[in-house]
């Protein structure tokens, strides 16, 4: 189910309102599968989410990078924020996209 939300700030509204545990955290790899991480709503940090960015190794995703330089980046897009269905516990799930860290150039 959407949360039409269409700001960080709605976003977090949304978070704090549905009794949300976790967040979960989805982006494609370079074959179009999906890859997702969850994080307990307490490590939520709306900057980090959709602003900075969330630092992940990205050598530990496929086609991404070599362990010598794999820093990357999540930024989540807020319009994409939706109730999980499946999960056992209220979560919310959002899209993200990659970035190289230091100079944001979407990868």
């Amino acid at each position: 189910m959407s949360l039409n939300c269409s700001t960080a700030a709605e976003v977090t509204k949304a978070i704090k309102e549905g009794d949300i545990q976790f967040i979960d955290i989805k982006f494609t790899d370079l074959y179009g599968q999906w890859q997702h991480f969850s994080v307990p709503v307490d490590y939520y940090d709306e900057d980090d989410l959709f602003k900075t960015g969330l630092g992940f190794d990205g050598s530990s995703i496929r086609g991404f990078k070599s362990i010598e330089s794999s820093d990357m980046l999540l930024v989540c897009d807020p319009a994409t924020a939706f109730m999980d269905p499946v999960c056992a516990h209220p979560t919310v799930s959002v899209i993200a996209n990659v970035f190289e860290p230091g100079s944001m150039e979407a990868f």
